[in-house]
Protein backbone atom coordinates (compact mmCIF):
# COMPACT_ATOMS: atom_id res chain seq x y z
CA UNK A 1 0.00 0.00 0.00
CA UNK A 2 2.77 2.94 -0.83
CA UNK A 3 -0.05 4.93 -2.28
CA UNK A 4 -1.52 5.28 1.09
CA UNK A 5 1.54 6.41 2.91
CA UNK A 6 0.81 10.04 1.84
CA UNK A 7 -3.23 9.61 1.51
CA UNK A 8 -3.09 8.88 5.80
CA UNK A 9 -0.85 11.45 6.88
CA UNK A 10 -4.01 14.21 6.45
CA UNK A 11 -7.00 14.28 8.74
CA UNK A 12 -9.53 12.55 5.98
CA UNK A 13 -6.99 10.03 5.25
CA UNK A 14 -6.64 9.40 9.29
CA UNK A 15 -10.39 8.91 9.33
CA UNK A 16 -10.39 6.55 5.68
CA UNK A 17 -7.42 4.58 7.18
CA UNK A 18 -9.31 3.73 10.57
CA UNK A 19 -12.44 3.04 8.64
CA UNK A 20 -10.24 0.48 6.29
CA UNK A 21 -9.04 -0.94 9.03
CA UNK A 22 -12.27 -1.75 10.80
CA UNK A 23 -13.87 -3.12 7.46
CA UNK A 24 -10.98 -5.14 6.43
CA UNK A 25 -11.09 -6.90 9.73
CA UNK A 26 -14.99 -7.45 9.23
CA UNK A 27 -14.64 -8.39 5.94
CA UNK A 28 -16.84 -5.39 5.33
CA UNK A 29 -14.34 -3.47 2.62
CA UNK A 30 -16.50 -4.10 -0.45
CA UNK A 31 -19.41 -3.09 1.59
CA UNK A 32 -17.89 -0.05 2.81
CA UNK A 33 -16.63 1.11 -0.36
CA UNK A 34 -19.92 0.62 -2.05
CA UNK A 35 -21.44 2.45 0.91
CA UNK A 36 -18.65 5.21 0.75
CA UNK A 37 -19.44 5.54 -3.23
CA UNK A 38 -23.07 5.82 -2.64
CA UNK A 39 -22.66 8.54 0.04
CA UNK A 40 -20.41 10.19 -2.64
CA UNK A 41 -22.51 10.12 -5.78
CA UNK A 42 -25.50 11.14 -2.64
CA UNK A 43 -23.61 14.69 -1.87
CA UNK A 44 -23.11 15.59 -5.62
CA UNK A 45 -26.39 14.94 -6.53
CA UNK A 46 -28.43 16.66 -4.07
CA UNK A 47 -27.53 20.46 -2.91
CA UNK A 48 -29.49 19.92 0.73
CA UNK A 49 -27.06 17.39 1.52
CA UNK A 50 -23.86 18.79 0.54
CA UNK A 51 -25.29 21.78 2.47
CA UNK A 52 -25.92 19.37 5.91
CA UNK A 53 -22.63 18.15 5.83
CA UNK A 54 -20.95 21.62 5.66
CA UNK A 55 -23.32 23.39 7.85
CA UNK A 56 -21.11 24.54 10.87
CA UNK A 57 -24.29 25.65 12.92
CA UNK A 58 -25.88 22.22 12.56
CA UNK A 59 -24.97 20.67 16.27
CA UNK A 60 -23.22 17.10 16.53
CA UNK A 61 -26.99 15.89 17.69
CA UNK A 62 -28.76 17.04 15.09
CA UNK A 63 -25.85 16.20 12.30
CA UNK A 64 -25.63 12.91 13.58
CA UNK A 65 -29.40 12.20 13.38
CA UNK A 66 -29.63 14.08 10.00
CA UNK A 67 -26.70 11.56 8.56
CA UNK A 68 -28.00 8.64 9.97
CA UNK A 69 -31.74 9.20 7.89
CA UNK A 70 -29.53 9.80 5.13
CA UNK A 71 -27.62 6.30 5.83
CA UNK A 72 -31.19 4.69 6.01
CA UNK A 73 -32.71 5.77 2.84
CA UNK A 74 -29.26 4.75 1.05
CA UNK A 75 -29.51 1.63 2.39
CA UNK A 76 -25.50 2.06 4.24
CA UNK A 77 -23.90 -0.62 6.30
CA UNK A 78 -24.36 -0.87 9.76
CA UNK A 79 -20.49 0.07 9.98
CA UNK A 80 -20.75 2.98 7.56
CA UNK A 81 -23.72 4.87 9.58
CA UNK A 82 -21.54 4.10 12.56
CA UNK A 83 -18.65 5.48 10.97
CA UNK A 84 -20.45 8.80 10.01
CA UNK A 85 -21.95 9.18 13.49
CA UNK A 86 -18.30 9.19 14.47
CA UNK A 87 -17.67 11.94 11.93
CA UNK A 88 -20.87 14.16 13.13
CA UNK A 89 -19.83 13.87 16.39
CA UNK A 90 -16.54 14.83 16.11
CA UNK A 91 -18.00 17.89 13.82
CA UNK A 92 -16.04 16.46 10.65
CA UNK A 93 -18.91 15.61 8.17
CA UNK A 94 -17.20 18.36 5.56
CA UNK A 95 -14.74 15.92 5.21
CA UNK A 96 -16.77 13.27 3.88
CA UNK A 97 -15.69 13.46 0.06
CA UNK A 98 -11.99 13.73 1.17
CA UNK A 99 -13.21 10.28 2.92
CA UNK A 100 -14.68 8.82 0.13
CA UNK A 101 -12.10 9.39 -2.20
CA UNK A 102 -9.06 8.35 0.56
CA UNK A 103 -11.15 5.22 1.44
CA UNK A 104 -10.97 4.76 -2.31
CA UNK A 105 -7.84 5.03 -2.91
CA UNK A 106 -6.64 2.95 0.18
CA UNK A 107 -9.13 0.24 -1.19
CA UNK A 108 -7.73 0.10 -4.36
CA UNK A 109 -4.39 -0.03 -2.87
CA UNK A 110 -4.73 -2.46 -1.25
CA UNK A 111 -5.96 -4.71 -3.76
CA UNK A 112 -2.86 -3.48 -5.69
CA UNK A 113 -4.65 -1.42 -8.09
CA UNK A 114 -4.22 2.79 -8.86
CA UNK A 115 -6.98 4.99 -9.99
CA UNK A 116 -6.14 6.87 -13.26
CA UNK A 117 -8.59 10.03 -13.91
CA UNK A 118 -9.04 10.94 -17.54
CA UNK A 119 -10.73 13.58 -18.51
CA UNK A 120 -11.43 13.69 -22.23
CA UNK A 121 -13.44 16.59 -24.41
CA UNK A 122 -16.33 13.80 -25.36
CA UNK A 123 -17.32 10.56 -23.28
CA UNK A 124 -14.68 7.81 -24.25
CA UNK A 125 -16.52 4.75 -25.77
CA UNK A 126 -15.70 1.25 -24.28
CA UNK A 127 -13.38 0.25 -26.71
CA UNK A 128 -10.83 3.36 -26.22
CA UNK A 129 -11.34 2.88 -22.43
CA UNK A 130 -10.41 -0.23 -22.97
CA UNK A 131 -7.35 0.22 -24.93
CA UNK A 132 -6.26 3.24 -22.28
CA UNK A 133 -6.90 0.91 -19.44
CA UNK A 134 -4.44 -1.24 -21.26
CA UNK A 135 -1.54 0.70 -21.82
CA UNK A 136 -1.70 2.36 -18.46
CA UNK A 137 -1.52 -0.88 -16.82
CA UNK A 138 1.49 -2.22 -18.73
CA UNK A 139 2.85 1.67 -17.67
CA UNK A 140 1.99 1.46 -13.96
CA UNK A 141 2.51 -2.71 -13.94
CA UNK A 142 -0.84 -2.82 -11.71
CA UNK A 143 -3.89 -2.79 -12.31
CA UNK A 144 -6.03 0.65 -13.51
CA UNK A 145 -9.36 1.68 -12.41
CA UNK A 146 -10.18 4.52 -14.81
CA UNK A 147 -12.72 7.39 -13.88
CA UNK A 148 -13.59 9.63 -16.64
CA UNK A 149 -14.91 12.71 -16.79
CA UNK A 150 -15.73 15.23 -19.43
CA UNK A 151 -14.73 18.34 -19.70
CA UNK A 152 -15.25 20.51 -23.14
CA UNK A 153 -12.68 23.08 -22.34
CA UNK A 154 -10.17 20.45 -23.22
CA UNK A 155 -11.07 20.76 -26.67
CA UNK A 156 -9.43 17.29 -27.76
CA UNK A 157 -7.16 14.96 -26.48
CA UNK A 158 -6.60 13.47 -22.54
CA UNK A 159 -5.54 14.29 -19.07
CA UNK A 160 -4.74 11.66 -17.36
CA UNK A 161 -4.11 11.66 -13.39
CA UNK A 162 -2.47 9.15 -11.46
CA UNK A 163 -1.97 9.59 -8.02
CA UNK A 164 0.00 12.46 -8.25
CA UNK A 165 1.43 12.06 -11.53
CA UNK A 166 -0.47 13.99 -14.51
CA UNK A 167 -0.28 13.09 -18.24
CA UNK A 168 -1.68 16.19 -20.14
CA UNK A 169 -2.05 15.57 -24.20
CA UNK A 170 -4.96 17.90 -24.15
CA UNK A 171 -5.07 20.39 -27.31
CA UNK A 172 -6.01 23.30 -24.92
CA UNK A 173 -2.16 22.48 -23.19
CA UNK A 174 -0.57 22.04 -26.54
CA UNK A 175 -2.45 25.80 -27.94
CA UNK A 176 -1.35 27.20 -24.70
CA UNK A 177 2.61 26.24 -24.79
CA UNK A 178 2.06 27.55 -28.60
CA UNK A 179 0.97 30.50 -27.56
CA UNK A 180 4.12 30.83 -24.94
CA UNK A 181 6.32 30.24 -27.30
CA UNK A 182 4.98 32.77 -30.19
CA UNK A 183 5.29 35.51 -27.36
CA UNK A 184 8.88 35.04 -27.18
Amino acid sequence: MENSGGITASLQGRYASALFDLANESGAVAAVESDLEKLGQAILASDDFAALIRNPQLGRDAAAKAVDAVAGLLGLSDLTRKFLGVLAGNRRLAALPDVVRAFASIAAAARGEVTAEVTSAHPLTPAQLKSLTAKLKEREGKDVTIKASVDPEVLGGLVVRIGSTQIDSSIRTRLNTLANAMKG
